[in-house]
């Protein structure tokens, strides 16, 4: 979906009350530091309407957000990068293989089978580049893990 030259920087799945569901970074950063931009974030994409667009410059970061349900999902990428829409398409993407895994994915979810969120995400994505956008693809691995466990 996008080139290798782009990177995810984080991704963070927040509720509607502006609670951190998932939260996963490709670079280093401090606790402190990190509690600091998902606070600026979630204040900044919470606050704007359906009618604002889904794109919000925060410090050396851009976000891509959108909100399905009670969640957002928002993915901060490089500031210079300038291809929102293939990251709204990922989003997208990870929503309906999720929804896929889970049947009709919610908070819940995420929230008891975090470990297993995680790995979706890890299969689409590797240090920060996009690398599996087939669903199939990318679930076959983690039924695998189900039918180890069963």
């Amino acid at each position: 979906i996008v080139g290798n030259s782009t990177m995810i920087q984080f991704i963070l799945l927040i509720n509607k009350q502006g609670q951190t569901r998932l939260a996963k970074y490709y670079f280093d950063i401090t606790v402190e530091e990190r509690i600091a931009l998902e606070g600026e974030l979630i204040r900044k994409c919470l606050s704007r309407t359906e009618l604002q667009c889904s794109f919000v410059e925060h410090r050396q970061y851009k976000a891509i957000y959108r909100r399905y349900a009670s969640l957002y999902f928002i993915i901060g990428v490089d500031d210079e990068d300038e291809n929102e829409l293939s990251y709204l398409e990922f989003i997208h993407t990870l929503v309906e293989t999720l929804d896929r895994y889970f049947e009709n994915v919610c908070e819940l979810d995420i929230m008891f089978n975090l470990e297993k969120t995680h790995f979706i995400i890890d299969e689409m994505i590797l240090n920060g580049c996009i690398v599996e956008a087939n669903k199939v693809s990318i679930l076959q691995p983690i039924k695998e893990m189900d039918k180890d466990h069963s």
